[in-house]
C-alpha cells in the first residue's frame, strides 16, 4: 500500500513531476497543449498553480500518454515513471538460442551475474560438465567452424564459468541420466567408452567441486521442469528451443526460484548421493553389477 500523501503535497508533486516529464521529453507547454487538445494556458496552470486541486482524470491520462509516463507516477501513486507496458517490455526479453556450445548471450548473462548462485535445469546433460568426446559427438553436426576450434573456444568459456565465484546447483531428470548410461533415445549410438569417460568426469566434478557444485536428479513422473536457468535474484531464463525467454521482474524470478527449490526437495538422488549413484551406473555398463529382476537399479528396471 502506498504511504498516505497530503492532498496539497500530492498536487505539488504532480506539478513537479509533470515539469520533469516535459523536460525529459523535450516538450514545451505549447507542444503539450496541442498534443492533448487544450489551451496553452491550461498547461501553464497545471504547472504553475499553487492550490491543492488536481486536474481531472482525463487530463492526467492524456498528459501521461503524451509524455510516455504513467498516470500513477504523475499522481504519486507509483515511484516508477514507466507505463505498465514499458515495465513488462523491460522485464521480459526474447532472445535467439542458437544450437551451439555456450553461446554469446548465455555467457554474457553469466558475466553479468558473476558471484550470484546459479540454479540450472539443462535441456540435456549440463554442457559445463561434458567431456570433449561427448561434446564432439553431440555438437559436430551443428558447428559452423571446425569441431576442434568450436570446442576449444567453448571450453575456454566453460573454464571461466567453473572458475567464477558463483555456486552452481544443477537439477536434471533421473531418466536423462539413465538414458545416457543406457545409450537410449537421444544418446543412441554413443559408445561405451565415451559414456564411461563422461561418468568418470561427473564423479570427479561432483566430488572435488562439492559444495560449490551440487548435482541432483529428480523423477519427472513426480515433478516436471522445463529447461530453466536462474541467475541469482536478478534473472530467470527459460529455454524454448530456438529462443530464450528471460524475466527480470522480481515476481517471476521468485516464482521460478521456488519451483527450483521444490525440484531439490523432491530429488530422487541428492548431491551427496550422486558420486555413489554414478559409480553404480558405471558398474552396470561394465556388466559387473546386475540388479535383481524385481528391483530397479540406477538404470531403472532392466529389460
Amino acid at each position: 500500500m502506498p504511504d498516505f500523501v497530503d492532498k496539497r503535497d500530492r498536487a505539488q508533486q504532480f506539478r513537479t513531476r509533470l515539469s520533469q516529464a516535459m523536460a525529459s521529453a523535450g516538450q514545451t507547454q505549447s507542444g503539450l497543449a496541442r498534443r492533448i487538445g487544450v489551451d496553452r494556458s491550461t498547461i501553464s496552470q497545471l504547472i504553475g498553480g499553487s492550490g491543492a486541486r488536481l486536474p481531472n482524470a482525463q487530463v492526467v491520462g492524456e498528459c501521461a500518454a503524451a509524455l510516455g509516463v504513467s498516470a500513477d507516477w504523475l499522481l504519486s501513486l507509483s515511484d516508477r515513471p514507466e507505463t505498465a507496458a514499458d515495465m513488462l517490455a523491460h522485464a521480459t526479453e526474447l532472445t535467439a538460442a542458437p544450437r551451439a556450445l555456450v553461446d554469446e548471450q548465455i555467457f554474457a548473462w553469466h558475466v553479468e551475474t558473476a558471484g550470484f548462485k546459479i540454479r540450472h535445469v539443462p535441456a540435456s546433460l549440463p554442457d559445463m560438465m561434458k567431456t570433449q568426446g561427448l561434446l564432439e559427438w553431440e555438437y559436430a553436426p551443428h558447428l559452423a567452424r571446425t569441431t576442434a576450434q568450436a570446442i576449444g573456444a567453448s571450453q575456454d568459456r566453460l573454464s571461466w564459468m567453473r572458475a567464477s565465484s558463483s555456486d552452481y546447483e544443477i537439477a536434471l531428470p533421473l531418466h536423462e541420466m539413465q538414458s545416457f548410461a543406457r545409450a537410449e533415445g537421444y544418446y543412441r549410438g554413443l559408445s561405451d567408452e565415451v559414456r564411461k569417460e563422461q561418468l568418470t568426469r561427473f564423479i570427479a566434478l561432483t566430488e572435488t567441486l562439492y559444495p560449490r557444485l551440487r548435482l541432483y536428479l529428480f523423477d519427472s513422473r513426480r515433478i516436471f521442469s522445463a529447461p530453466v536457468t536462474l541467475f541469482g535474484p536478478r534473472l530467470a531464463v527459460l529455454y524454448a528451443g530456438r529462443h530464450y525467454l528471460a524475466f527480470r521482474d522480481n515476481e517471476r524470478v521468485t516464482a521460478l526460484t521456488r519451483h527450483f527449490d521444490e525440484l531439490l526437495r523432491q530429488a530422487s538422488v541428492t548431491a551427496r548421493q550422486m558420486p555413489d549413484f554414478l559409480r553404480a551406473l558405471q558398474a552396470e555398463i561394465d556388466g559387473s553389477v546386475t540388479p535383481p529382476s524385481d528391483t530397479p537399479g540406477p538404470l531403472g528396471p532392466m529389460p
